[in-house]
């Protein structure tokens, strides 16, 4: 390991340098403002998520600013300590040939790893603690050593309080563990037992939190399986293959997908710990991923939890085929990283925001919140407020200084934000075009619509938003929204 890790080392050291070029020229999407809000209103769990993207987020800022660098700080750095983990763990579950190198480029060859990198979600720190967690495993192997059961642990809890779908880690661990002859015996010993009593310490916050606010959390996330449209299966079926032939991008998924078939024949056959550790981490959340789709849509970066696993397995090919396939998969990969990094940063394809993601979620804020801002000072506005959380999130950030930004919505009673009085003062409504219908009455007094205003780029209109001059309801839930460098 220590001598393939001079020959790769410097390129992943050049890969994380472009990466944060690419975080800080890149403007925040909506969800990341809305995590930004989250770093400035710390808690033990929210709505959507458990909060560790917030963790993270306030201490990249606290070291980088308040600015797009700062929230995305630790994610290069994190994915890249992330890659020699996974690199490590090749080496010693498929001890063949330069496995680590390979597995750590068909893993950073990826668009879910590449975008992850360079952007700040809960799946940012999500992959970093399961392929620390992976990882821990891997060490457990060659050392025998029971300590590792307890970084696993810490490192497993973390993943939890990083996003909810981490608990197919601690699942898989123990399917590993049971599966396998010659690791069984460690199922009588405190080592695992601790180690998992380490992981539910950490997450304890999060279901503390969720028992505090009548499971809001969980019951949100698990109500995701009580959809249910199997006339659309084929759909959202195809949907979920083709996201992911084209998020993993489609030589490096086909490497996986072959890694992954001859790490299950073998621990199959032979229950050999290595594959079967990388088979228990893939198959049963792959499976239920498939389950989930067909009756509802299965969000593109859920699996984004298998390829850390399936980047050793493929990396563990042995045939010609395989191992020539390698470098045109990594080369094709990292071209289209590089395709999607040049696009978000210098947009220089005129596509229309339909067909260019880039475009649609990130372009136009700050020129928005300007505009708005003057339609607020002409109005004289009390406060700007939106009634969807990724708008009055990047609303917040972008409105120039001296008027309030508000949240009207129920899910910012759930967070430990100052809540003004409505007042019968006027303010100043944002509203996309693409919510139909008029201001919910539940949520505001009166509403008088005044005009629109369009979020561009280059010219051409990303979307439009209606104004309204609106005064909140007695009642609405109401958050003042925090301001950059306030």
């Amino acid at each position: 390991m220590a001598r393939s890790l001079t020959v790769w080392a410097p390129a992943l050291a050049a890969l994380t340098v472009l990466r944060l070029l690419v975080a800080a020229a890149t403007p925040l999407s909506p969800d990341e403002a809305y995590y930004w809000v989250w770093s400035r209103a710390l808690a033990p769990g929210y709505l959507d998520h458990p909060p560790m993207v917030a963790l993270w987020i306030r201490a990249g800022t606290l070291l980088g600013g308040d600015t797009a660098f700062g929230i995305r700080l630790l994610g290069p750095f994190a994915l890249a300590l992330g890659s020699w983990m996974i690199a490590d763990a090749a080496e010693i579950l498929m001890p063949a040939g330069r496995s680590g190198a390979t597995a750590a480029a068909l893993l950073n060859a990826t668009l879910l790893f590449g975008v992850g990198a360079v952007t700040m979600t809960p799946d940012t720190p999500l992959l970093f603690f399961w392929s620390a967690t992976l990882w821990a495993c891997a060490r457990l192997l060659r050392e025998g050593r029971g300590g590792w059961f307890l970084l696993a642990g810490l490192f497993a809890g973390c993943a939890l309080a990083s996003k909810y779908t981490a608990v197919f880690l601690p699942a898989g661990m123990l399917l590993w563990l049971l599966v396998t002859p010659s690791l069984r015996d460690w199922l009588r010993r405190p080592a695992p037992w601790a180690g998992a009593a380490l992981a539910a310490l950490v997450f304890a916050p999060v279901v503390a939190w969720n028992a505090a606010h009548g499971w809001a959390s969980f019951a949100k996330q698990g109500g995701r399986t009580g959809d249910w449209q199997p006339a659309r299966a084929p759909q959202f079926m195809g949907e979920l293959i083709g996201g992911q032939i084209g998020l993993a991008t489609p030589l490096v998924f086909a490497m996986c997908l072959a890694g992954l078939s001859v790490a299950a024949h073998r621990a199959w056959r032979s229950r050999e710990p290595g594959p079967t550790l990388l088979v228990a981490l893939t198959v049963p959340p792959a499976l239920v991923f498939l389950q989930h789709a067909a009756g509802d849509r299965v969000q593109a970066n859920w699996p984004a939890i298998l390829y850390p696993a399936a980047a050793i397995a493929a990396a563990g090919l042995t045939g010609r085929f395989w191992r020539r396939l390698a470098v045109p998969a990594v080369v094709l990969g990292g071209a289209m990283t590089l395709a999607v990094y040049g696009q978000a940063v210098l947009a220089p394809l005129p596509l229309s925001p339909r067909l260019d993601p880039t475009v649609r979620l990130l372009a136009g804020w700050r020129a928005l919140g300007a505009s708005v801002g003057d339609v607020a000072d002409t109005q004289r506005a009390a406060f700007v407020a939106a009634d969807e959380y990724g708008l009055a999130a990047e609303l917040a950030r972008t409105v120039p200084p001296g008027t309030p930004v508000w949240g009207v919505e129920p899910r910012w009673t759930l967070f430990r934000l100052p809540r003004p009085s409505p007042g019968t003062e006027p303010g100043l409504l944002v509203r996309s075009v693409r919510r139909a219908g008029p201001p919910d009455p539940a949520l505001w007094a009166s509403a008088t619509e005044i005009g629109t205003v369009s979020r561009v780029r280059d010219g051409a209109a990303v979307e439009q938003y209606r104004m309204f001059r609106a005064v909140p309801a007695p009642e609405a839930p109401i958050a003042a929204l925090p301001r950059p460098g306030g």
